[in-house]
């Protein structure tokens, strides 16, 4: 056995076999490469084989034992690269004490440490819920000798305003400049909108204002911020000024600000404003999508006016944007709802031409409707287009329509039940679950055959 794989055995009997072989191939293979070299190489191979192979272990343990031996070994300097590796892989493993003192080693071996490092320990201390071991890093990095740039302080700001620390990450960015650092319009918006999420609009709108004395230049994303914080407390008309503003300091805003501001105004029955915002989308520069047009529609049909959400569905294929299933089936049940059957009835047809399967909640609604008019034959059409498209109706469906079938034509029920035996529905659509109506008519009928027999 070679000298190094006897030290190795001795010094950690349970490493891995094939680990060594992959450590004593790694030898072998620089003895070879540089045997003309006037100094030996380091048994264990150069530090980047070694960082490779603490990159692709598993197990973060496994990975330190790795490093450790490979210290030992005389003539080798582990690169920085493998600190980098090992203290991000332990930290995420929530190893922290082994991960502090790798970095606290990496510091006294004068390597020079990156930034980006004690970023991605920001984030290792935010994803364990540990704000105070962030902040404590961050003034370990500045022990350290390590500049932050604002890209890091912001990863801190984060962790600290996500995790119930928002007035610490509040004094921290008030004092940024104390550390070299100018705040920029990311870290804005990271405080603003965690103001706004505890209701502190008064701070966020302050903080907003502050941008511009500190000439930071707000971006799509500061408005929206503050727009969706305006929303949640039903303070729209202001949400609104913001808009407008935005605009006129020649900002897009985003689909996503629109959808803010549809959903508040329809929330406020504010339903014409709001087709006037969808309207005055494209003439700004954000066509709407099908999410805007939807948002419209259900806010009509919500409030029994699903004539108006008819209209709204015709501007979409004129405005390049194609109804899908959703927008087909809140108009169906919205003008179900109204009793506006045979529009219902049209628009499902539509649907189903279109090819999107109707649901069972849609068609569902048209069979109680028409059977609350009396207009059985309606049903039972729409009944077989359900079982047409392989749509299991629901129990409630069998419930209202069968006692109306029973009682006006029970040849009609026969052909139902036939339909019904062909197809393979869940359990809870069988039929004999829609009640005693039911079960009445097939014991009748039953008891029927059995005397003509």
């Amino acid at each position: 056995m070679p000298q190094f794989l006897y030290t190795y055995k001795t010094l950690n009997p349970l490493l891995p076999s094939s680990l060594l072989r992959t450590l004593i191939s790694s030898s072998f293979s620089s003895s070879t490469t540089h045997q003309q070299q006037p100094s030996p190489p380091s048994p264990i191979g150069s530090p980047a084989r070694i960082q490779k192979l603490i990159a692709t272990q598993s197990d973060p343990l496994l990975a330190k034992e790795i490093f450790d031996l490979a210290s030992l070994q005389p003539n080798f300097h582990h690169s920085y690269a493998s600190y980098h590796t090992l203290i991000c892989k332990l930290g995420r493993s929530r190893h922290f004490s082994l991960m502090e003192s790798l970095l606290r080693n990496l510091h006294s071996n004068y390597y020079p440490i990156s930034p980006g490092l004690f970023s991605r320990i920001f984030r290792i201390y935010g994803d364990a819920n540990m704000p105070e071991k962030a902040l404590r890093s961050f003034y370990l990095m500045l022990e350290f000798n390590c500049k932050p740039l604002p890209k890091h302080f912001n990863h801190l700001i984060l962790v600290l305003a996500n995790r119930n620390h928002l007035q610490t990450a509040f004094s921290l960015f008030k004092t940024a400049d104390r550390f070299g650092i100018s705040p920029n319009t990311h870290t804005y918006n990271i405080l603003i909108n965690a103001f706004c999420r505890c209701d502190k609009l008064s701070i966020a709108y302050s903080l907003f204002n502050r941008m511009f004395k500190h000439d930071v230049v707000p971006d799509v994303e500061s408005y929206r911020i503050l727009m969706q914080g305006l929303c949640r407390k039903s303070q729209v008309n202001t949400a609104l000024n913001f808009l407008d503003d935005m605009v006129n300091k020649g900002f897009v805003p985003d689909a996503l600000s629109y959808t803010t501001l549809l959903n508040s105004l329809c929330r406020k029955k504010r339903l014409r404003d709001a087709y006037k915002l969808l309207c005055r989308m494209k003439v700004k520069g954000c066509n709407p999508d099908i999410i805007h047009y939807n948002t419209v529609i259900l806010g009509y049909c919500r409030e029994g006016r699903a004539n108006h959400a008819c209209k709204v569905l015709e501007d979409m294929s004129s405005n390049g944007c194609t109804p899908n299933l959703v927008s087909y089936r809140t108009l169906v049940d919205g003008l179900c709802d109204q009793g506006l059957l045979d529009d219902a009835k049209n628009y499902m047809e539509e649907m189903i031409l279109k090819g999107f399967s109707p649901h069972f909640s849609g068609l569902h609604g048209l069979v109680k409707g028409f059977c609350s008019a009396g207009k059985i034959e309606d049903a039972c059409n729409v009944l077989y287009e359900m079982l047409r498209h392989n749509v299991a109706p629901h129990i409630n469906t069998w419930v209202v329509i069968v006692p109306m079938i029973c009682n006006e034509d029970e040849l009609k029920m026969e052909e139902i039940v036939e339909k019904i035996a062909m197809g393979d529905w869940r359990r809870e659509t069988r039929i004999i679950q829609a009640g005693f109506r039911l079960e009445e008519y097939m014991s009748r009928t039953i008891r029927a055959k059995t005397r003509k027999a």
